[in-house]
C-alpha cells in the first residue's frame, strides 16, 4: 500500500495570497509565511536551524550550502548592481555559519530585449566581486522570457563553502551574557535604492554598502574569537536579525540605541521616506553575538579591517528571565526604553 505524504495546507491560502503579493520579504508576515508553509513542508533538521545557510557533514568535514534569488530594482543603483548583490549575498550567507567560500553557480532570468551591454556590465561585476570574495563560478543556467515578463533580469545564486573550525555558529549557540557587536553603520543599502527609485536627491551622495563579508568573517575566527552567532543585516535590517535570533535563541537582547551608527544623509533620507534605519536592509554589514570574556578582542580585530573599522559593541544578551523569551529591548538615545520588533511587512520591496 502507497503511503500518502500529502499535507494539509496549514491555513487557507487566501489568507496569505496578499502576504505573497505585497511582502518581498523580511517582516513579520513572511516569516510566519515561511514557517507555515516550507519550513513545515520541508521539515528536515537542517532547514529546521532556520540560519543563512546550510551545513552538512561530509566524511571528516562539514560543507555550506545556500541559495538566494536577487530581483532588485533598479538593477543598477549606487555602489554596485545586481551581479555584485549576487555574488556578495551568496557569499556573505556562507560566512555566516563561519564557512569559507569557496564555488557559486548562477542562474540568469533575463527579459527579452534587455540590453546586451547592460547584461554584459552585470556579468564583470560578478566577476570582479567572485575574485574578490575569493570563489570561482563555475556551473550555470540562462532562460530567455516573454518582452514585460521579467522586468529586465533576476539572477540566481548558490554557494559551497567549507567549515574549517569546530565552533557551531549559529542561534542556538547564543548564551546569556555574550556581547552583541555590529560591523559598521547601518541601512545605506535600503536609502541607496530608495534614492534612485523615487528620484530624490539630497546634499551627499548614498551609496550602497554591499561588500563581500567573508574576509572579514575568516579574521574573526583566525584570531581565536569564540563567535557563537553570525547573521548579515539584509532584508527587515538590524531590528529583524536581532529579533529572530532572540526568538531562535528564546533569550532577550537589550540594544543601546547611541552605539549604532546611521549616518546623517541615511537619518536625513529616512526622515523624508517615513523609515526607521533599524528596519533598513544592508548588503556589506553584520551583527556578531561573541562570549563575554572575547568582547573587547572581538571589536579591536573588526575594527583593525577596512570593512569593520565603524564596529561597535551595541548591545548584550540577557537572558530569558521573568520577561518573555524572544524580547528585544531598545535603549533609545533619550534614556529611555522600546521594544524593537521586526516590522510586519517589508518596507522596502525588490532591495535585494
Amino acid at each position: 500500500m502507497s503511503q500518502d505524504f500529502t499535507l494539509q495546507c496549514p491555513v487557507p491560502v487566501s489568507q496569505y495570497s496578499k502576504v505573497v503579493l505585497a511582502h518581498g520579504g523580511g517582516g513579520r508576515l513572511m516569516n510566519d509565511l515561511i514557517a507555515k508553509f516550507f519550513v513545515a513542508g520541508f521539515d528536515n533538521a537542517v532547514l529546521n536551524t532556520r540560519h543563512d545557510a546550510a551545513v552538512l557533514p561530509l566524511g571528516e568535514s562539514r560543507l555550506a550550502f545556500t541559495t538566494d534569488s536577487y530581483v532588485v530594482r533598479p538593477a543598477f543603483f549606487p555602489g554596485g548592481d545586481i551581479g555584485r548583490l549576487a555574488v556578495n549575498g551568496t557569499t556573505n550567507d556562507l560566512a555566516m555559519v563561519g564557512a569559507r567560500p569557496l564555488f557559486l553557480s548562477a542562474g540568469f532570468i533575463l527579459e527579452e530585449g534587455f540590453p546586451l551591454e547592460s547584461l554584459w556590465n552585470v556579468v564583470q561585476s560578478m566577476r570582479q566581486s567572485a575574485r574578490a570574495a575569493g570563489v570561482e563560478i563555475v556551473t550555470g543556467d540562462t532562460k530567455v522570457v516573454d518582452r514585460g515578463k521579467g522586468d529586465g533580469i533576476y539572477v540566481n545564486t548558490a554557494g559551497v563553502g567549507i567549515v574549517e573550525h569546530e565552533l557551531a555558529i549559529g542561534p542556538q549557540s547564543v548564551e546569556p551574557g555574550d556581547a552583541v557587536l555590529v560591523s559598521g553603520d547601518v541601512g545605506r543599502h535600503g536609502i541607496a535604492i530608495m534614492t534612485v527609485r523615487e528620484g530624490l536627491e539630497f546634499e551627499t551622495r548614498v551609496e550602497s554598502d554591499c561588500a563581500a563579508l567573508s574576509p572579514l568573517v575568516l579574521e574573526l575566527l583566525n584570531s581565536g574569537i569564540e563567535v557563537h552567532c553570525l547573521r548579515d543585516l539584509t532584508r527587515g535590517g538590524l531590528a529583524a536579525a536581532l529579533v529572530e535570533i532572540a526568538e531562535t535563541a528564546r533569550v532577550r537582547i537589550l540594544a543601546d540605541e547611541r552605539e549604532i551608527r546611521v549616518r546623517e544623509d541615511v537619518r536625513g533620507a529616512c526622515e523624508v521616506l517615513g523609515l526607521d534605519p533599524l528596519h533598513v536592509a544592508n548588503e556589506g554589514r553584520f551583527v556578531a553575538f561573541v562570549a563575554a570574556h572575547d568582547a573587547g578582542r572581538a571589536l579591536a580585530v573588526m575594527r583593525s579591517y577596512p570593512l569593520g573599522s565603524g564596529a561597535t559593541i551595541i548591545g548584550l544578551v540577557e537572558g530569558s528571565g521573568k520577561l518573555e523569551p524572544g524580547l528585544v529591548r531598545l535603549r533609545t538615545q533619550l534614556g529611555t526604553t522600546r521594544i524593537l520588533d521586526m516590522p510586519s511587512g517589508e518596507q522596502l520591496p525588490r532591495i535585494c
